[in-house]
């Protein structure tokens, strides 16, 4: 038995891992049609992957890990385990994802962000919780979501924003700590990923 198995119409390019083993009864990974897996990526065992994924070079998805359909994870790009990534998400360049995140559909994430589940790292042994980004969600690059806050349905995090506390749906997140504003009409519009 294979430890993985893909969709019609799927291009991996060499040196790719898929089904890479995470404990000692990994589970099989399932990779939907139409993917394109860039060369250096690894993709862990027990991964449920929809239609229509891509990704740049080098990116990994780890382990108990599951993706909608058109999902984009970038260059060097990471995904902890046990994540649940929605539909239509654009994960771009250098993102950081970890462990007990959510991500709903329709979601931009730009390069360079860095989501954060450990609000104590090693100071204390805390069960980690990452954040949530609900439907509709866009953040610039270079930002920071803090553990366990929750960035509310199609809400935009600005550029370098160090969002601490969560963020009402249909808000501007911006600066560091990041303040909420009123989302400014040019911002208004749905994602188009």
């Amino acid at each position: 038995m294979s430890s993985y198995v893909t969709g019609t119409g799927c291009e991996i390019d060499d040196d790719v891992t898929i089904g890479y083993p995470a404990g000692d009864d990994p589970e099989r990974t399932v990779i939907g049609d139409d993917a394109t897996i860039r060369s250096g990526t690894v993709i862990y065992s027990d991964v449920e992957i929809g239609d229509g994924f891509a990704t740049g070079h080098d990116a990994l998805v780890r382990e108990d890990t599951r993706l909608g359909d058109d999902v984009v994870v970038g260059t060097k790009t990471v995904v902890d385990g046990t994540s649940v990534v929605g539909s239509n998400v654009s994960l771009q360049s250098r993102v950081y994802v970890p462990t007990d995140t959510r991500i709903g559909n329709d979601v931009f994430v730009g390069p360079g962000s860095v989501l954060t589940n450990d609000p104590y790292p090693v100071r204390q042994d805390i069960e980690m919780v990452g954040p949530t980004l609900e439907d509709g969600v866009s953040v610039g690059g270079n930002a920071t979501v803090l553990p366990d806050v929750t960035v509310g349905e199609d809400a935009f995090v600005a550029a370098g924003a160090v969002v601490t506390e969560d963020v009402p749906p249909e808000t501007l997140a911006v600066g560091t700590p990041a303040e909420h504003r009123r989302l400014p009409p040019k911002l208004q519009a749905e994602n188009s990923i």
